[in-house]
């Protein structure tokens, strides 16, 4: 299906087209040129026009759809002030008008974060909250957004979880990220650019740029007056990496920036990575808190999304991580994986439960264009959306019943039922990371192919970024050209 958009607000076109996604996810979206929508065909068109009359901004959205047609209009008072705050109530003047013109001709559709469609919900309404107050905020998320009160509970619950961690922040903090862009299989989900390390694959001249990398941030934190606030290793996968390696990476980044500050987080990810010898590593070099990510507990499951492990081979990881001394330990689910429903899921919160993590993330499937997933879409039998907030919601009760609190939440494009991520911890286990890059209340040194650097200027609410490339050449050859951007970028006033 093609849906083709005209607007007299050309620069929210992307805006306009992630409404369209909601109620259809697979289809194409294109701007209206003359001829277009004449050729016959699965076709639509939406077309967005805001002007002012009066004082007041009014937005005109109408849908035709075959022989369909439905049409909204949205007024606001017209907002004065700088372009950047003119150019944010604009666009939520054209989101909202495009959502409920849809809405109108697919009533049924199931969208309970309503209109919105960016990653970070509670970090929306804790801005509302501290510009507008409490009850304004409230009103503004389920009368403007047409957001479900569960959701809205839901960032609630999460925004009082973290007021801990954002009092303990000041503005001289950094967390550390450092990225190891490499597993042993790709996922059939999977739209990372990492790449697959086999047993030809050349680590060292990676590692070698990694580590200078690593030792140009220190010099940068130092030199800005930062303070080294959390330290996190992600991926891929960074224990695909073999023991020497690991040592040397982390021993690198310990040594540059004199420890890892109030925690560190690494991956361990795949069970197939994982070894006694690196977890032994990673505990003597003051590792915290890892991960080690089931997505499922069902074998067959894991066989069809190419995952090189068996549920047998988790519960022995876990055990073994135990032995060894870890007191935080994550686990990663993802709910409507394919094959997957509420039995499978069930089955697999149970086995998770007897195991007993100290922080639990449920992922919502995200079908990404790039994935072979996409590709082969026809291919494999997928839970519907209302089957999938369903099994977000026993995600949820299974995670209560563990004793633990949703305390961070991010949502991405393409996600079955217009759900979300969120991750669950028992009191006093909370990533300190996770919140801080999820929230972007913590500027980031990020190091590794595909990592990004933010600076986050608090007063303005502004964020800036300086991304890495993804390509593991391009980001070695690239990598002073990166360095300087990221000076430039932590040393301005």
């Amino acid at each position: 299906m093609v849906i083709f958009v005209q607007t007299n607000r050309p620069g929210f076109f992307n805006d306009i087209a992630e409404e369209i996604r909601l109620f259809f996810p697979a289809c194409e979206v294109l701007p209206l040129e003359p001829g277009s929508g004449e050729s016959g065909g699965e076709a639509g068109v939406l077309s967005v026009n805001l002007a002012e009359e009066a004082g007041q901004w009014r937005t005109l959205a109408e849908l035709r759809l075959e022989q369909k047609a439905a049409a909204y209009v949205y007024t606001y008072p017209a907002v004065q002030g700088s372009p950047l705050v003119v150019k944010r109530y604009e666009k939520r003047c054209v989101k909202v008008a495009a959502f409920r013109a849809c809405r109108r001709l697919f009533p049924d559709a199931n969208l309970p974060w309503g209109s919105l469609t960016g990653i970070r919900p509670t970090r929306l309404l804790r801005e509302l909250v501290e510009g507008e107050g409490a009850e304004a905020a409230k009103a503004i998320m389920l009368d403007t957004f047409d957001v479900s009160l569960d959701k809205l509970r839901l960032c609630a619950e999460i925004n009082a979880a973290q007021a801990s961690i954002f009092a303990s922040q000041t503005p001289q903090d950094v967390d550390v990220y450092i990225g190891v862009p490499f597993c042993t299989s790709r996922c059939l989900y999977c739209s990372f650019l990492s790449q697959v390390r086999g047993p030809k694959t050349d680590m060292a001249p990676y590692l070698q740029a990694l580590k200078a990398d690593i030792r140009q941030g220190a010099a940068l934190m130092r030199e800005a007056g930062y303070r080294l606030r959390a330290m996190y290793m992600g991926g891929g996968t960074p224990t695909v990496l073999t023991r020497d390696e690991l040592a040397d990476v982390l021993a690198c980044a310990l040594e540059a920036y004199g420890g890892y500050g109030r925690e560190f987080t690494v991956e361990a990810g795949r069970p197939d990575t994982i070894t006694r010898e690196k977890l032994r590593l990673l505990k003597e070099m003051g590792v915290g808190r890892i991960s080690i990510n089931p997505q499922t507990m069902n074998g067959d499951t894991l066989i069809r999304i190419g995952r090189n492990h068996t549920p047998e081979d988790i519960r022995a990881c876990y055990a073994m991580a135990r032995e060894i001394g870890f007191a935080s330990i994550n686990m990663d689910l993802i709910v409507g994986l394919p094959g997957e429903g509420r039995e499978d899921l069930a089955h697999t919160l149970e086995a998770v439960r007897q195991m007993g993590p100290e922080n639990l993330t449920i992922h919502t499937l995200a079908i990404k264009r790039s994935s072979r997933l996409r590709q082969h879409l026809e291919e494999f039998p997928m839970a519907s959306a209302a089957e999938a907030e369903q099994m977000v919601d026993m995600g949820r009760l299974a995670a209560a019943g563990m004793g633990m609190i949703p305390y961070y939440m991010y949502r991405q494009k393409y996600m079955r039922g217009n759900l979300e991520n969120v991750g669950y911890a028992k009191p006093g286990k909370m990533c300190i990371y996770n919140v801080d890059m999820m929230e972007e209340t913590t500027s980031i040194l990020a190091h590794g192919a595909g990592a990004m650097n933010k600076r986050i200027f608090g007063g303005e609410r502004r964020v800036e970024r300086i991304p890495n490339p993804k390509d593991i050449d391009t980001y070695i050859a690239k990598l002073p050209i990166v360095d300087a951007q990221r000076r430039a970028l932590f040393l301005q006033a």
